[in-house]
């Protein structure tokens, strides 16, 4: 089979070509012929070698799907022929997370999906609804569980709050989407007045251009009548946090997510104390919530925004878009 290996991270374009045996399911393992995988911003760190606890060479990227082709010993979950993403964290199925639980996280723990087969394991694995197209499905279990988990699980997210997204990428747009069905009202940020506008569409209620409004938090206090929203997806990091934590209403909650502007941030203890802000690391979920968050979208038949597709040939050149921060929502390489 081929598959794309990460030997030297040097950057987005240290992802290299290869043929490779093609694994067989072991016990207790199902094997996945991979039709479609999606990017996300850590697979892009994962490429300059700044991810910790990488095992090199290693097979990268966490969000695939595909169909069942063959089972090992002992496994009743899947069968031939089923439609399939893995979940990102293999062993953590339920109930919370654990340092056990999140120790074997595919394309980064273990190797990953960006290859025409992969063995996993037949617990990590959740059925696909017919209405999802493999590529849909591919954007899944990292991003769109993520958005979930901040939102539902973690957050307790009640229909009439407000949520603050912040930016276009994955987690974003899949928070907005997820707020919607469940009733929430949405502010989201971006740099790009187009994307503002896409994201109206989908039923964002508050636009932020960040690039024209600096202090982008007294923008939020001006939208919620000096309140401030319930919920802020933090994906910015210490670049970020200290205008979301100004822009969060007493009593909130910000679900931390992401390194987009360098280093995780630490919450200044006396401002989320003042507030009694709730300030939570979200760490992707459990094949559960995956579960859960299906049936959620299955109620409108919510589909993923993909913004961009590549062919397998062209992954190096999907990653190197997904650096130059020009989509929204998901990209996608087919197999």
């Amino acid at each position: 089979m081929q598959a794309y290996e990460l030997h030297t991270p040097t950057g987005s374009s240290s992802w290299t070509l290869v043929d490779a045996p093609q694994p067989q399911p072991g016990p207790g393992q199902a094997l996945v012929r991979i039709h479609a995988v999606s990017l996300n911003y850590r697979d892009l760190i994962i490429a300059r070698g700044t991810y910790p606890g990488l095992k090199l060479p290693l097979i990268p990227c966490s969000d695939g799907a595909g169909q069942v082709v063959a089972v090992g010993s002992g496994v009743t979950r899947v069968k031939v022929g089923d439609r399939v993403a893995p979940t990102f964290f293999q062993v953590w199925t339920d109930g919370e997370r654990t340092p056990e639980k999140v120790a074997h996280a595919l394309g980064g723990g273990v190797p990953g999906v960006l290859a025409e087969y992969v063995c996993v394991d037949a617990e990590g694995l959740v059925l696909l609804p017919d209405w999802l197209s493999y590529e849909e499905g591919a954007t899944l279990p990292c991003a769109a569980v993520t958005a979930w988990n901040a939102l539902v699980p973690q957050g307790g997210l009640k229909r009439g709050q407000t949520v603050l997204a912040q930016g276009t990428g994955g987690v974003s747009i899949f928070a907005l989407q997820f707020a919607r069905i469940l009733g929430a009202r949405v502010l989201i940020t971006s740099s790009q007045d187009d994307k503002l506008q896409r994201a109206k569409q989908l039923g964002a209620q508050g636009l932020i251009n960040y690039r024209q409004t600096p202090d982008w938090e007294e923008a939020v206090l001006t939208l919620t009548g000096n309140q401030g929203v319930d919920h802020v997806l933090e994906v910015g990091g210490a670049g970020t946090l200290p205008r979301s934590i100004a822009a969060t209403k007493e009593g909130g909650h910000i679900a931390l997510i992401g390194l987009l502007t360098g280093a995780p941030g630490k919450p200044d203890t006396t401002a989320t104390s003042a507030k009694h802000l709730r300030v939570v690391s979200t760490y992707v979920g459990s094949r559960e919530m995956f579960e859960d968050m299906l049936k959620a979208m299955s109620q409108e038949q919510t589909r993923p925004v993909i913004d961009r597709v590549f062919p397998f040939a062209q992954a190096r050149e999907a990653l190197q878009y997904m650096e130059s921060g020009g989509h929204f929502g998901k990209i996608v390489i087919t197999l």
